[in-house]
């Protein structure tokens, strides 16, 4: 019974973000202190970015998304709860693209919102948001960084 209700948990997040407030983040100009994080450069890691690239992929790692992608990502965690993002843009994007990793090898849709809701807190939410909300974060974690998960 639990198992299905995550499972209907995960359908509907994924569903209400697919719908909703797409149009919104890809109109909304990033703010200048919006910083991407940065991958260091072939002459500072002594490896080639390809040759970083596909270690991460290897890994599980997706690549950092496209400026739009991260602003539709963003904008999907503040429509959950803004405490999620809290103004930590590049934290919530690292802390999805961890999830994707750890999900590679987790295929039990009960024990990924676990994880999830383990991985995304803030100071008012020390224990995670919630299986609920943690299960809406997934959804957009999912449908915004690693989509073939």
């Amino acid at each position: 019974m639990r198992t299905h209700r995550t499972i209907t948990l995960l359908a509907a997040a994924a569903g209400l973000l697919a719908l909703t407030g797409c149009s919104e983040a890809l109109t909304s100009e990033p703010k200048p202190d919006d910083k991407v994080a940065a991958s260091p450069s072939a002459s500072q890691s002594g490896t080639a970015p390809e040759a970083s690239s596909s270690a991460a992929a290897a890994a599980g790692i997706p690549p950092s998304p496209a400026p739009e992608q991260r602003a539709i990502y963003l904008a999907a965690l503040n429509k959950i709860d803004p405490e999620i993002v809290n103004g930590k843009d590049d934290e919530a994007v690292s802390r999805g693209l961890s999830q994707c990793q750890s999900m590679m090898g987790e295929k039990d849709p009960t024990k990924r919102v676990e994880s999830t809701n383990r991985r995304f807190i803030s100071p008012n939410h020390p224990d995670g948001f919630g299986p609920t909300k943690a299960a809406f974060i997934l959804a957009a974690v999912q449908t915004n960084l690693c989509p073939t998960y």
